[in-house]
């Protein structure tokens, strides 16, 4: 038995930049970090000659012998088939698939679950895939297998975990950028970031399909909002790396009015309405999760002021979902063939050393 597990994120700005059609001729940048909400990938081998995929978040499942005459793009187990068929996998096997957040809100859960389930297939197949790899991997079959208009910074996100700034240079290459922090600005940015589910689920595709015929048109009036999202990602990187998280607070609501100007569906009077009761209440910045028109509000709110936010969005049936970043990335928890006497899990081991052992 594998089971793995790939974390969400939380993009803080850049978002946009990270389509092709913008970083092959500009070079963008996101920065993001993942948090402690996962999308799980169970693994177990069969002895038939069949490839079953259960999926615990869409409440469907179903069987194939042969995956080569399937038709993938729109089918809902789209993502797990096209890895299967990506990597050639003719191995009978059963994928159980699970998340704790419901897709559609705005944390990168497609990503991540491209990026789980190729994680463990590469594991159970000893493919032995880099994070880079893993990455570029997902992001290919996201967007030239299934044809979704999709950036490539969830995919590295989910991939290498933590705190990062990830630069997509023209020529297609990525460069993922560690932001080391000292402990006590890494608590106090954690304590000081909260996110709202604002009840709605949402597809990307449409609003991010209208960010790329931005990013193509230079001469377009919202293009110049593009530049401006790249210059403060740049912008808050600076800012948390010299541990003014005030500034920090400030540049993302900076960023959030720059991504509203690149389409009318990024936001919508609800959500405007949110963000002007929370800054009213003491929230320097935030903004609507990923691509935008719901999902979860984002906020950089100072502790003394996080009573009255939680209290007015009460009134307005929000609640707070708790979290903490998380550092991993997409990684193997269980790789044990006692569970189903599978041959080809156990392969190989991590061992860690005890700190303090004589």
């Amino acid at each position: 038995m594998l089971i793995v597990r790939s974390p969400l994120r939380i993009s803080f700005g850049g978002g946009g930049t990270d389509l092709p059609t913008y970083y092959e001729k500009y070079s963008g940048a996101v920065l993001s970090t993942t948090i402690n909400k996962y999308f799980y990938t169970i693994l177990t081998g069969r002895n038939d000659d069949k490839i079953q995929v259960i999926s615990s978040d869409l409440r469907t499942m179903d069987t194939w012998r042969d995956l080569n005459r399937l038709n993938l793009p729109g089918t809902e187990l789209e993502i797990p088939l096209a890895v299967l068929k990506e990597l050639q996998c003719a191995i009978p096997l059963d994928l159980f698939l699970a998340s704790e957040i419901p897709p559609g809100t705005g944390l990168g859960s497609s990503a991540s679950v491209c990026v789980g389930i190729l994680k463990a297939l590469s594991a159970y197949l000893r493919l032995g895939l880099s994070r880079h790899q893993l990455a570029e991997t997902a992001f290919h079959i996201t967007r030239h297998v299934l044809g979704h208009p999709v950036g490539k910074q969830d995919e590295y996100a989910s991939a290498f975990g933590g705190l990062n700034y990830i630069t997509f240079h023209p020529e297609g290459s990525t460069t993922v950028e560690p932001v080391e922090l000292e402990p006590g600005v890494l608590r106090e940015l954690e304590s000081n970031l909260m996110l709202f589910f604002t009840g709605a689920t949402r597809n990307s595709w449409e609003i991010l399909s209208e960010q790329e015929r931005v990013a193509d048109a230079s001469s377009s009036p919202s293009f110049s909002s593009l530049q401006a999202i790249h210059r403060f990602a740049q912008e808050m990187r600076e800012a948390i790396a010299e541990g003014d998280l005030r500034r920090f607070g400030r540049l993302l609501h900076d960023s959030w009015q720059a991504k509203r100007r690149l389409s009318s569906k990024i936001s919508n009077s609800r959500i405007d309405q949110l963000y002007e009761m929370a800054r009213l209440h003491g929230a320097l910045g935030g903004k609507i999760t990923g691509a935008g028109g719901g999902g979860f509000l984002l906020l950089y709110c100072e502790s003394e002021a996080q009573p009255a936010v939680c209290e007015a969005f009460a009134r307005e049936g929000l609640r707070e979902m708790t979290f903490e970043l998380d550092l991993k990335g997409a990684h193997v928890l269980v790789n044990d063939p006692f569970l189903d006497g599978d041959g080809r899990c156990g392969l190989s081991w991590t061992f860690h050393s005890l700190s303090g052992s004589v």
